[in-house]
């Protein structure tokens, strides 16, 4: 693990195959996508908007520079943000959980596409936001009291909090397979019912091939946890063939690798949590002072 701070700085474009996917969506399009290359809550939104197949274009900005155009449709200048160029003046939204359900029920009432149960079952939709719910108090803040703490009891302390709040995600993983796919499906005659009673389920489901949203939501920190984590703390993942199999499943599956820069991009811009730089963005200050992530 590295033990001196190298200054490098975060990077401004996207590398490997997300820079692909970035050229081919910067074409004008009704819906623009803000995003910084670097940003997990904006892969996040990307991953989606691809398995959506909802048309977007891509727009790299810098939010620490906070540019007018970011301000317009962000107000506090964080990514992502969404501009909905068809009306005039143009409309926004910001927020990635908002922008998700947003573009996923765009997406259910334009071509049936979805990263949740269908409606017709509310609570194998309940259980999938219980999942998402989970993501966001626990394990997204765990993240970043492992990796940005100087103190080597403070990581010890993160790399706990971190791994407990993994532990929990696999069990409502579980619990959610177990009530809807198990016991529901007990009484399924065949295996298209059983596949149906898995739709929206996500990756953790064994046969399933579509991403859900708690996929999406947690993707970019199983990706940068391999990546970040494993260099900056020395983590490794858990160990257990089922969380071994999803999290394989996940930061390949095409949708969301094509949102992907190389390593080198990640351990580039990560380095300056990884030493805790001073001014390092709102949510090293957020963690840094206790408060809840912006």
């Amino acid at each position: 693990m590295p033990t001196t701070d190298t200054g490098k700085l975060y990077r401004n474009e996207c590398t490997g195959p997300a820079l692909e996917l970035a050229n081919k969506h910067s074409k004008p399009e009704d819906i623009t996508l803000f995003g910084s290359c670097f940003c997990p809550f904006v892969q996040r939104v990307w991953a989606a908007f691809e398995h959506l197949q909802i048309p977007y274009q891509y727009y790299e900005v810098d939010p620490y520079k906070k540019p007018k155009d970011l301000l317009e449709v962000s107000p506090k200048g964080l990514v992502p943000g969404l501009r909905f160029n068809n009306f005039n003046p143009p409309r926004a939204l910001n927020e990635s959980t908002v922008i998700l359900e947003y573009i996923n029920d765009v997406a259910e009432q334009t071509n049936g596409r979805s990263l949740l149960p269908p409606v017709t079952n509310p609570y194998a939709r309940a259980l999938v936001r219980l999942q998402c719910d989970h993501i966001s108090r626990s394990v997204i803040p765990a993240f970043f009291r492992y990796l940005i703490p100087q103190d080597p009891e403070k990581q010890l302390e993160g790399k706990k909090e971190y791994l407990a709040a993994l532990d929990t995600l696999i069990a409502l993983f579980e619990r959610t397979e177990k009530e809807i796919v198990r016991e529901t499906g007990s009484a399924a005659t065949g295996e298209g019912e059983k596949k149906a009673l898995a739709k929206g389920l996500g990756l953790w489901v064994e046969d399933n091939e579509d991403l859900g949203m708690a996929d999406v939501m947690v993707g970019p920190w199983i990706f940068r946890s391999t990546i970040v984590l494993k260099y900056y703390r020395g983590f490794e993942m858990p160990v257990g063939e089922r969380f071994t199999q999803w999290a394989n499943k996940l930061i390949n599956h095409p949708d969301f690798k094509s949102t992907s820069s190389t390593e080198d991009l990640y351990l580039d811009s990560y380095e300056r949590y990884a030493f805790n730089r001073p001014n390092t963005s709102q949510v090293a200050d957020a963690v840094n002072t206790g408060r809840g992530l912006p």
